[in-house]
């Protein structure tokens, strides 16, 4: 029988039992407690945290998300860590609510509207007996019949509880989405498990918000935003939203509307891949690079940021390096699909 651990927090002090045949996220979860996290699968490193005594299996993650040089200095994943004895852990940005628990539960597939030629909009339908609880941002795990799962962001605000909208974009050979494309119909019966994430509006905060999203990296940005025109956010919050070509900026006009909706909102959308005749009168370049025209000083800003891992890191070190973003003013959630083959596809 697993021998239970005791894992405790600093600086929120918080501790909680463990075991070695769980990760330390895993347990802290099981406990009522958020750690940030993003993929669950070693390679966003939005988990990371300082081992300060003890002893881990640090376990598989990918080297960009932890380098051998923060191995060496005690740093783990804690999305893959697991404990092999008492533990005091560095962390910050611990959350305590019990209310939002991640859960298996079957999902009726309504509606399906195509984007772009190759971004599918599908709308999930809970069954479960009691109303699905999430927060903004968040995701979900599509349950595969051989045991794996693909994870897609939520892009609709908990205000509406009856429907959960993805968008899920194909992946050539991936093994769910080519299905969403060519085979999946309404009334269609998935097994979903979620909520998971924490990359979700700090509403107590009153720093000015800047968001950062990579094609289908919009979806969890949008519900934010959502979440904010429903709440009344008051504070700045300025939305660039990066694509290769206007196409990938499939929702273009829903993100101009909010410029309406919702005060001291502005929109900017940017075209990495030009053409001289692609009529595109608006900002190209990297997205990220967009940010940095911008704003030379971050220091007293949160940026939100959704996309592939080579957009969120340029995005962190720059923002932290050279703008004087504080580093837990930086949230994050990198889809992972093209690091891991179990990740988001």
């Amino acid at each position: 029988m697993p021998c239970q651990i005791k894992i405790k927090l600093q600086p929120s002090g918080h501790a909680f039992a463990a075991n070695e045949n769980h990760t330390v996220l895993e347990s802290a979860i099981d406990a009522g407690l958020t750690l940030p996290h993003g993929c669950c699968k070693g390679v966003c490193g939005a988990c990371k945290g300082k081992i300060l005594e003890g002893d881990a299996d640090l376990g598989v993650c990918a080297e960009h998300a932890l380098p051998a040089a923060e191995r060496e200095n005690g740093y783990a994943l804690l999305c893959r860590a697991r404990p092999r004895s008492n533990l005091l852990i560095e962390i910050n940005g611990v959350e305590e609510d019990a209310s939002i628990r991640p859960k298996e539960f079957p999902c009726r597939v309504g509606r399906l509207e195509l984007l772009a030629t190759d971004v599918m909009r599908v709308e999930l339908q809970p069954l479960a007996a009691e109303p699905f609880a999430f927060r903004a941002g968040q995701y979900i795990d599509i349950l595969l019949e051989d045991g794996q799962r693909r994870s897609f962001s939520i892009a609709n605000a908990p205000s509406k509880t009856d429907v959960l909208e993805l968008h899920i974009r194909r992946i050539p050979g991936g093994r769910f989405t080519p299905q969403v494309f060519e085979g999946m119909k309404p009334e269609d019966v998935l097994r979903i498990d979620g909520p998971h994430g924490s990359f979700w509006l700090r509403e107590k905060s009153g720093r000015p918000i800047v968001m950062l999203a990579g094609g289908t990296g919009f979806a969890p940005l949008k519900g934010l935003i959502e979440h904010a025109i429903h709440i009344g956010l008051a504070r700045p919050i300025t939305l660039y939203w990066g694509a290769r070509t206007a196409e990938w900026l499939y929702q273009h006009e829903i993100a101009q509307s909010w410029q309406s909706a919702l005060p001291r909102f502005r929109y900017i959308p940017v075209i990495s891949d030009t053409r001289p005749d692609d009529g595109w009168t608006g900002r190209r370049g990297l997205v990220h690079e967009a940010v940095l025209a911008d704003f030379a000083d971050l220091s007293r800003h949160e940026v939100y940021a959704c996309g592939a891992p080579p957009m969120i890191e340029a995005a962190r070190n720059s923002f932290t390096r050279t703008c004087g973003l504080p580093d837990d003013a930086f949230y994050s959630d990198a889809f992972t699909f093209s690091a891991m083959p179990e990740a988001k596809d």
